[in-house]
């Protein structure tokens, strides 16, 4: 069924607006807020994150263990497919990219930093580094909206999906240090196998040899991020070059996404084939 899941989870997101009416966070978010305000509850920010993080995922676990044994588990497929839906990143990534693309083909560096902060949440100044800032946010962004979240899902099914979801919207929206770091640690470990397996398919897709040159120092490197990781990995694997103005550094975003694209093309090949063996 999880392979299923995965297929429909990808046609629904293309042809369907239904992503966009269950991503709704306000009412977590309120509550996650309600709680580190509270006296009670501030200084405790494990706790906030075990009401706000184990609680959804030990419902959502006995929901669907109600649901396995009625009509051969099909009544838990809609449940599935609604939390991989909602666990899938927010926005739309190269919607988003849009404006920019359009002012760095101009080579209208303003307009770039214009709407780089205003969209991608990006404040670098003009020229070289904004084009990098944006080359690593395409790359995070995908991983952590998509690779990230079919992993957990394929290999330990909605909860922890949900779990790295949930944990992400604390780590990135908490208004509690205490809280947003301590979801970051966990986050961190759930990012670690996840990063890694694709900076591998990216060395299948993209250039070995470069991958492994980068890989053979940073694969047991617990101190790295996952977004460091793989923007090491992402710009060596599709041969980006320096960063340029105009329509050259346009194609270095086209070539990441093409290699993102053929990454996401293995990593169902891969499923699939598990999911015939197994």
């Amino acid at each position: 069924m999880s392979f299923l899941v995965l297929l429909l989870a990808v046609w629904i997101e293309k042809f369907s607006a239904l992503r966009q009416r269950v991503q709704r966070d306000g009412g977590w978010l309120g509550e996650l807020n309600k709680l580190e305000a509270s006296p009670r509850w501030g200084n405790r920010p494990w706790l906030v994150l075990v009401m706000m993080v184990l609680v959804p995922v030990a419902a959502l676990a006995l929901l669907l263990w109600m649901l396995e044994p009625v009509a051969y588990g099909l009544l838990a497929l809609p449940v599935h497919l609604l939390v991989v839906i909602y666990c899938l990143g927010r926005g739309d990534l190269l919607a988003d990219l849009g404006p920019f693309r359009d002012a760095w083909r101009r080579e209208n560096l303003q307009a770039a930093a214009h709407v780089a902060k205003r969209d991608l949440n990006i404040d670098a100044d003009g020229g070289q580094p904004l084009l990098e800032q944006v080359q690593k946010h395409l790359l995070w962004q995908a991983y952590q909206s998509f690779f990230a979240v079919i992993f957990w899902y394929f290999v330990l099914g909605p909860v922890a999906a949900l779990s790295y979801r949930l944990l992400a919207l604390a780590a990135e929206h908490s208004q509690n240090p205490g809280v947003a770091e301590r979801a970051a640690q966990l986050r961190h470990a759930f990012d670690w196998v996840p990063v890694r397996l694709l900076a591998a398919s990216f060395a299948l897709v993209g250039n070995f040899v470069a991958v492994s040159r980068v890989m053979l120092h940073e694969l047991l490197n617990w101190n790295i991020s996952a977004a460091d990781l793989i923007d090491k990995v992402g710009l060596v694997a599709g041969e980006i070059p320096t960063p340029v103005a105009g329509p050259d550094g346009i194609n270095s975003l086209d070539r990441l996404w093409e290699l993102l694209l053929r990454a996401a093309v293995l990593w169902y090949a891969g499923f699939a084939l598990w999911t015939v063996l197994g």
